[in-house]
């Protein structure tokens, strides 16, 4: 699917798999009927390369680069990742993380060269409280047990919510992201959804 046509999609359904240490995801453009439909992205790395890098292609044999995230050091950021364009030069937009905002509920930037910054913010405080306090149970064995609960992040400009991330399934990482806002490019967008899973540590 070329950018035009990528362009042109709101809803994008994200799957996730993880296999060891390598982390795959499937990113497909809605079929008009809220079900996956076209595949339009496909991530494959491993779990520890996330942290500085990680290439979308637009499929599976991994022979269309379509975009590229990598971390940068930006001073109001915790963490913060350049998205590039398939030729690894041109910047497309970058997204981040606010650190103090995020100690009581995950708070990410989302920018683009001559638009307004977005804010990703989780939509539920009370949800955002619970999965920090789910963290911190000392479970037996140290046994990390996943989260079984659905929790979302909206997109906003200013006070407008233009968007949102919104967990589908309370046993896997499916994901929907919703977009009500023209002027955003898909290949950020999608990059700052894969993030909001494969960096989300709090």
């Amino acid at each position: 699917m070329d950018m035009h046509q990528l362009q042109k999609h709101d809803r994008f359904h994200i799957r996730q798999k993880q296999k060891l240490m390598v982390i795959r995801y499937h990113v497909y453009a809605d079929d008009g009927q809220g079900q996956p439909g076209d595949l339009v992205a496909y991530i494959e790395e491993k779990r520890l390369t996330f942290k500085e890098h990680a290439t979308f292609y637009a499929e599976e044999s991994k022979e269309t680069v379509l975009a590229r995230f990598r971390a940068r050091k930006v001073e109001e950021l915790s963490s913060a990742y350049a998205v590039l364009a398939a030729d690894d030069e041109e910047e497309l937009g970058l997204f981040g993380k606010k650190f103090g905002k995020s100690f009581y509920r995950s708070t990410w930037v989302l920018d683009q060269e001559g638009r307004e910054r977005l804010t990703v913010s989780e939509r539920s405080q009370k949800m955002a409280w619970f999965r920090r306090i789910w963290k911190l149970v000392p479970w037996p064995g140290d046994v990390e047990v996943p989260f079984f609960w659905k929790y979302h992040f909206d997109f906003t400009r200013g006070e407008q919510v233009v968007g949102a991330l919104e967990k589908t399934a309370r046993l896997s990482d499916n994901y929907l992201l919703r977009l009500d806002d023209d002027e955003v490019d898909r290949r950020v967008a999608l990059a700052m959804a894969i993030g909001l899973d494969a960096l989300q540590y709090n």
